[in-house]
């Protein structure tokens, strides 16, 4: 119980407090429309996504068909979805487990997708930042805050811990699979939830980083047991 103690409980609940702290000081600082979503919006409407002038916080409204960006981050966005991510960290368990035999193995991908959660589920509810105002936003947000992006967390965090499983076992292809685990997948989806409204900037790079250190946290944890 106490190795547990030190090496997971205990840094989570400072990875709450530095985020609540952080997302608090985001939102005093910058105001609840900050001047990062300029470039969101002027991002949009390269897009087709005129501002609807008629309300000061409605979204905005499409002028144009759907651009390649609409088309490619709309996927993107469905995978770091949190039913789909919660099949991927399942399915990843039981490939690890099938390829490597080893139940501490098996269980990171798992243990990262929890610990972000957690972490982020305590964050979210001490900072309440709101979404993003007068942004097109073609999906209804998650009633959570804003501030960090679960979704990039997750993304990063299993994803991450993917990649860390490779290099560990020495699978054959993890040197070039790894820089597509870490940074290119985690990065397009961040880029998703910006793209469509979701997230400040900010939050974005608030959750990669709670992500890079949940998977951490789990990769020295197991190692250490």
């Amino acid at each position: 119980m106490q190795p547990i103690l030190r090496s997971i409980v205990l840094p989570a609940l400072g990875a709450i407090a530095v985020l609540a702290a952080t997302g608090r000081a985001v939102r005093v600082i910058g105001g609840d429309d900050p001047a990062e979503d300029r470039a969101v919006r002027a991002l949009q409407l390269r897009s087709g996504h005129a501002p609807d002038r008629g309300a000061v916080d409605g979204p905005l409204e499409a002028v144009a068909p759907p651009e390649p960006l609409d088309r490619i981050t709309a996927p993107l966005s469905w995978y770091s979805g949190v039913p789909q991510t919660i099949a991927n960290g399942a399915l990843w368990c039981g490939v690890t487990w099938w390829l490597t035999r080893d139940r501490r193995s098996a269980a990171a991908p798992a243990a990262a997708l929890a610990l972000e959660t957690a972490c982020f589920v305590g964050a979210a509810a001490l900072v309440d930042r709101p979404r993003p105002r007068r942004v097109w936003r073609p999906e209804p947000p998650h009633a959570t805050s804003s501030f960090p992006s679960g979704h990039t967390a997750a993304a990063v965090a299993l994803h991450t811990a993917l990649a860390d499983l490779l290099d560990h076992h020495g699978v054959r292809g993890a040197r070039v699979a790894g820089p597509v685990l870490r940074y290119a997948i985690p990065g397009a989806i961040a880029f998703s939830r910006i793209h469509r409204g979701q997230h400040h900037i900010s939050d974005t790079v608030a959750g990669a980083l709670l992500g890079r250190w949940s998977a951490a946290t789990v990769r020295r944890a197991l190692r250490s047991s």
